[in-house]
C-alpha cells in the first residue's frame, strides 16, 4: 500500500471517492498499484469553456417538503445543498407561474384579458419557492445564480385556453414579455436576483401532460428578438436570456441554426439552455459541438436532468448503481427510437453525462428537484421522478442518495469560472474530465463504470503520481495551486 503523501516527488493531490462499495465523497489517502496503469495526461495549455456553475432546482414541491420536515433537517438539507462544508452549489433554476412539480396550477397574472398586468402578483411564491431561496442564500457563502423558467403563460394568453400545450397568442406578445419584467422586478423586491431566464421550458412540448407551450424555433427567436430582449433591455434588466430549453440530438441543431442564423436572430440570447432527456445514455456530443461552433462566445447550459418515470428507491444505495432505472422512452419513445432508452443506472447517467457534457462545452448543469418525498413528488400530474434528496416528511426522516454525491463531485470541486482544460486519457472504458479553478487548484473528475479497480498515473508538469478508483465508482481528484 501506497501512500500518495509519502511518495517522495511525485505529484500532489487530494482525492475524494463515492463507488456502490460504500464511499461517500470519502478521502482516499491509500491506494492499490500495480505496474499496469492507464496514463491519464493534464493539459492545461488546452483551454476551453469557462465554468458557470451546477446545482439544482427550487420547485414548489421541493420548497413545500422542506416546511413540512423539522427546522433542523430543513437547515441540514439546505447546508448539504449551499454550504461550502456540502455540495456549495453554484448555479439553480426555479419556474415562473406553476409547473408539473407545483401542488396545484397557478399564474403570476390571474385575470383574463388583463393585458397590462395590473394584477401581477407573486403571492403563489411567498409561503414556499422565496423562502426556500432565501434560507438558501442565507446559508450560501460564495453566492450562486438562478434562472428561471416559465412552463406556460396564463392559459388566457394562449389559442386554446389551457394550460397544457397551445401557443402563446400574438395579441399577448408584449404582454407576456411584459410578464418577465414584473417578474425580475418582483422577487428583485423580495431580495432575489434572478441571474438568466430561459424563454420556455420544453417548447417543443411534452404530449400535453402537463404545463407547456409550444414555440418553433422560428417563433421563439421572433418573440425575443422583438418583444422580450427589447422589453428586458428597456426596463433595465441586466438578465442573461437563454433559448430552447429541450432535448439535445437533431432538434437541438435545428434550433440552434435558427437562432444563431445571424446577427439580428441572436442579438438577446445570451446562450442554449437543454435538457437530458433524449436517452439514457447518449450525450449526444455532435449537437452540444455544433451549437457551440454556431456561437462560441454564447453559454450552453444543461438546465434539467431527472431520473424520470420512477417512484424512488428508499435508503437502498444499491439500486443507484445498477441498471435497473427506466426512463419515459422506455414506455413511450417512437419505435424508432426506443434504442436510446435502455435500462441504466442512475449514478452512472448522471457521471457520464456531466462529464461528456464538460468534455463538449457545456459551461453549466442543473440538477431538476432538489429533494422529493418517498413517492417522487408531490407532483399534481403524478409524474413520479427522483431527486438526490429524499425525506419522509411523517417520519421526519432524510436520505441523502448517492445522486447526492454524485452532483457534489463537480458542484463541490469545479467552482465558477474555472476554466475546462485538456486531458489525454486513452482508455474508453474511464471517462475523465478537468477543470483550472480560479484559485489555480485543478478538479479532476474520474468515473469508473466497470466492477473491477482502474489503476491511474496522472500526469502533470512531468510530475505524476499512481492512484486507483474503485469499481463503479466516480474520484475528484484535487491537485492543489502549485
Amino acid at each position: 500500500m501506497l501512500s500518495c503523501a509519502e511518495k517522495k516527488g511525485v505529484l500532489n493531490v487530494e482525492v475524494y471517492e463515492t463507488s456502490a462499495s460504500g464511499n461517500q465523497l470519502t478521502k482516499i489517502t491509500e491506494f492499490s498499484t500495480t505496474e499496469k496503469a492507464i496514463e491519464i495526461k493534464l493539459l492545461p495549455e488546452d483551454k476551453y469553456q469557462t465554468i458557470t456553475g451546477f446545482g439544482g432546482s427550487f420547485t414548489e414541491a421541493s420548497a413545500s417538503l422542506l416546511n413540512r420536515v423539522s427546522k433542523t433537517n430543513r437547515q441540514k438539507i439546505l447546508d448539504a445543498y449551499f454550504s461550502e462544508a456540502g455540495a456549495n452549489y453554484s448555479l439553480t433554476r426555479t419556474h415562473m407561474n406553476s409547473c408539473d412539480f407545483s401542488l396545484s396550477h397557478y399564474s403570476y397574472a390571474p385575470v383574463d384579458g388583463d393585458k397590462d398586468l395590473k394584477n401581477f402578483s407573486i403571492a403563489e411564491d411567498i409561503d414556499d419557492l422565496i423562502p426556500m431561496i432565501k434560507d438558501a442564500m442565507a446559508t450560501s457563502t460564495a453566492g450562486f445564480k438562478i434562472i428561471s423558467s416559465p412552463w406556460t403563460a396564463p392559459p388566457w394568453m394562449k389559442d386554446n385556453k389551457d394550460w397544457r400545450g397551445g401557443k402563446l397568442l400574438p395579441e399577448y406578445y408584449d404582454t407576456w414579455a411584459l410578464f418577465f419584467s414584473k417578474y425580475r422586478t418582483a422577487y428583485k423586491r423580495e431580495g432575489i436576483d434572478i441571474w438568466g431566464f430561459t424563454v420556455e421550458n420544453e417548447p417543443v412540448g411534452n404530449d400535453g401532460n402537463w404545463e407547456s407551450m409550444h414555440y418553433t424555433p422560428e417563433e421563439m427567436t421572433n418573440f425575443v428578438q422583438h418583444y422580450l430582449g427589447p422589453k428586458l433591455e428597456k426596463d433595465g434588466h441586466d438578465v442573461k436570456i437563454l433559448g430552447f430549453d429541450q432535448n439535445r440530438g437533431e432538434e437541438l441543431k435545428k434550433w440552434a441554426s435558427v437562432m444563431y442564423k445571424d446577427e439580428a436572430s441572436s442579438k438577446y440570447y445570451d446562450g442554449m439552455a437543454i435538457h437530458w432527456y433524449g436517452s439514457t445514455y447518449d450525450y449526444f456530443p455532435e449537437s452540444l459541438q455544433f451549437t457551440h461552433n454556431k456561437a462560441p462566445n454564447k453559454y450552453l447550459i444543461q438546465t434539467e436532468a431527472c431520473v424520470d418515470s420512477e417512484t424512488p428507491k428508499w435508503k437502498d444505495d444499491a439500486w443507484y448503481w445498477e441498471k435497473e432505472a427506466t426512463d419515459w422512452g422506455w414506455d413511450w419513445a417512437p419505435e424508432k427510437d426506443k434504442y436510446l432508452h435502455p435500462k441504466y443506472a442512475p449514478v452512472n447517467r448522471y457521471a457520464r453525462d456531466i462529464i461528456g457534457c464538460l468534455n463538449n462545452w457545456v459551461d453549466g448543469w442543473v440538477d431538476w428537484n432538489m429533494v422529493l418525498d418517498k413517492q417522487g413528488g408531490p407532483n399534481w400530474f403524478k409524474n413520479w421522478c427522483v431527486a438526490p434528496v429524499l425525506v419522509d416528511p411523517e417520519k421526519d426522516e432524510v436520505y441523502f442518495t448517492p445522486l447526492y454525491y454524485t452532483m457534489s463531485h463537480f458542484s463541490k470541486y469545479i467552482r465558477p469560472g474555472a476554466i475546462v482544460i485538456g486531458i489525454e486519457n486513452p482508455d474508453k472504458d474511464l471517462m475523465a474530465t478537468a477543470a483550472k479553478n480560479p484559485d489555480g487548484s485543478i478538479a479532476i473528475v474520474v468515473f469508473n463504470e466497470q466492477t473491477e479497480i482502474k489503476n491511474v498515473t496522472l500526469t502533470l508538469n512531468n510530475k505524476s503520481i499512481s492512484i486507483s478508483i474503485s469499481g463503479q465508482a466516480i474520484q475528484t481528484i484535487i491537485v492543489p495551486q502549485s
